[in-house]
């Protein structure tokens, strides 16, 4: 065995233990592909969300240099009619990018370097495999040569495909450089064909483009905007996520409020895995996304000067779903022509979750939320800081029960944050009491549409742990008093959901009259103290 190249099971054996959730049908979609046409798969997804895993699994299930019966007999790929046909048939490259990285960084070497490191790697090793080898001149011809005297083409596995687009985002040589070897393997008529029996690449980011086509033409993309048929190998779906928490005796509908939010086509909601076992190792919901590099701060997109997005962000932050056309984006971290690549780089970062129906972006759970709180607190722009001023002020006034305060506020953002063509729409009222409330994070948990008592409460703010405010049930009305929306709290019972909270609750009421005249109050708010 080999360290790129047939690396053996060592690497899946690690993993496959009783908290492994089963995902070998991916190796069913892969060998649907082996020695086709479409055999050149590329599968992007956000950091944390299983990559690694995938590509120790579809090694050992590939490597001709083991014996995997036993990792895979009691797994999903095992009833599958070809699962005997590929398995440990064939050679196997398996390269993590960010190895290369590591090391080049570590010498104090361009990246640059890095394709030539990869090539070094590989002739080395197959000659150390075949001395006979070492008299081909390029790595290409080395491969094709040890293809030819194993009878066996080679699978190749390259985890963390885009590293080298994210590392060296400012070095375009050093970014083609590296495409160029890429396409020596994967577009060349002489080594493709003779070589490569399929290619299983994994990144964040999808392949780069080149104009408006993609830097490495033939490959199937699968991606955070379209996943298509590998939906639910991008995340744990509910279903695996819902069996977890029962074996582990943890609250489901926490585990989801923290953690669910990406949803696909004919798959439903997708959580990421990472967190989803932090939580359930540690008996304890908190984010667990915490940075890798610095290449992908959230901080560096929010604080990006292009014309509307301070605004999208608040209303991001503040619950509201986003328009965006995701199809200009030239998939790296520079080339920005406006607010649509922005978001739509954080859409395959994870930081906003994209509904393809809709053709919109909204943050994903709490645990994204929190991120977007703490990157938001020191971002410059002299409007958010308005804004988080604001919101705060807001939270102030509705503690301390100054209604008039808190009405004139909300009137103030139901102005500045809603296009007069959607001013009198109902929708249009929930999305401002978001906005002006956007800074909950950093105090409470939000939740719309609650079920509670005898209905559903509009929006409850429940306090964090680590906060001594009181909770926060928000009841909004169109046309009617807010007595009135007092009184449906208190007969809905809506605070039932909060009985077992030692903490105050403030039952907030606010209203708009749509009818009003001009110069009239058009909101109007009350918030009372509930007695349990």
């Amino acid at each position: 065995m080999g360290v790129y190249i047939n690396p053996g099971n060592g690497g899946f054996a690690e993993i496959n233990d009783s908290d492994y959730v089963d995902k070998t049908e991916l190796i069913g979609l892969i060998n649907q592909t082996v020695g086709r046409k479409n055999k050149l798969t590329c599968i992007s997804r956000p950091r944390r969300f299983g990559k690694s895993y995938a590509a120790r699994m579809l090694t050992a299930y590939y490597d001709c240099s083991c014996d995997s019966h036993k990792l895979f007999e009691d797994k999903k790929i095992a009833k599958e009619k070809d699962y005997e046909k590929y398995l440990n048939q064939y050679n196997v490259i398996y390269l993590d990018i960010t190895g290369f990285i590591s090391e080049a960084k570590r010498r104090k070497n361009s990246l640059r370097g890095v394709p030539d490191m990869i090539v070094e790697a590989l002739m080395n090793e197959a000659v150390f495999i075949d001395p006979t080898l070492e008299k081909e001149k390029t790595l290409n011809d080395c491969l094709i040569r040890f293809v030819e005297k194993t009878k066996k083409s080679i699978v190749f596995i390259i985890d963390e495909w885009d590293a080298m687009i994210r590392e060296a985002k400012d070095d375009e040589v050093a970014q083609q450089s590296y495409l160029n070897l890429l396409r020596g393997w994967f577009k060349n008529a002489n080594f493709t064909p003779k070589a490569v029996a399929a290619v299983y690449m994994t990144g964040i980011l999808p392949i780069k483009k080149d104009g408006s086509q993609s830097a490495i033409s033939d490959f199937r993309e699968y991606t955070m905007v379209k996943p298509r048929k590998y939906g639910e190998y991008v995340g744990f779906t509910e279903k695996e996520v819902k069996g977890l928490c029962k074996e582990k005796n943890m609250d489901f509908n926490i585990m989801k409020q923290w953690y669910d939010g990406y949803v696909f086509k004919d798959v439903g909601s997708i959580y990421n895995p990472n967190s989803v076992m932090q939580a359930i190792d540690n008996d304890d919901f908190d984010s667990y996304w915490t940075e890798t590099s610095a290449a992908e701060g959230l901080l560096d997109y929010i604080s990006q000067d292009y014309n509307g997005l301070t605004k999208t962000i608040a209303e991001l932050i503040g619950g509201v779903d986003v328009k965006v056309n995701t199809t200009g984006f030239a998939n790296d971290l520079t080339t920005f022509k406006g607010k649509d690549d922005v978001l739509t780089l954080m859409i395959h970062l994870g930081y906003l979750a994209y509904n393809s129906v809709e053709g919109t972006v909204r943050i994903p759970n709490e645990e994204i939320k929190l991120e977007f709180q703490r990157s938001i607190r020191v971002v410059k722009h002299q409007a958010t800081l308005k804004r988080l001023a604001e919101s705060d002020q807001l939270f102030t006034d509705t503690i301390q029960r100054n209604e008039e305060a808190v009405a004139a506020q909300i009137e103030k953002v139901h102005v500045e944050e809603t296009m007069a063509l959607h001013y009198n729409k109902e929708e249009s009222l929930r999305s401002v009491i978001k906005l002006a409330y956007y800074t909950y994070q950093d105090h409470y948990l939000q939740f719309e549409e609650l079920p509670a008592g005898e209905g559903y409460a509009d929006i409850v703010y429940f306090p964090r742990p680590d906060s001594d405010w009181p909770a926060l049930v928000v009841e909004l009305k169109w046309n009617k008093s807010a007595e009135g929306a007092i009184n449906q709290i208190m007969k809905k019972k809506y605070p039932s959901v909060l009985a077992n909270l030692d903490r105050p609750i403030l039952l907030v009421g606010i209203t708009y009259d749509k009818n009003a005249a001009a110069g009239e109050k058009k909101h109007t708010c009350k918030i009372v103290e509930y007695k349990i």
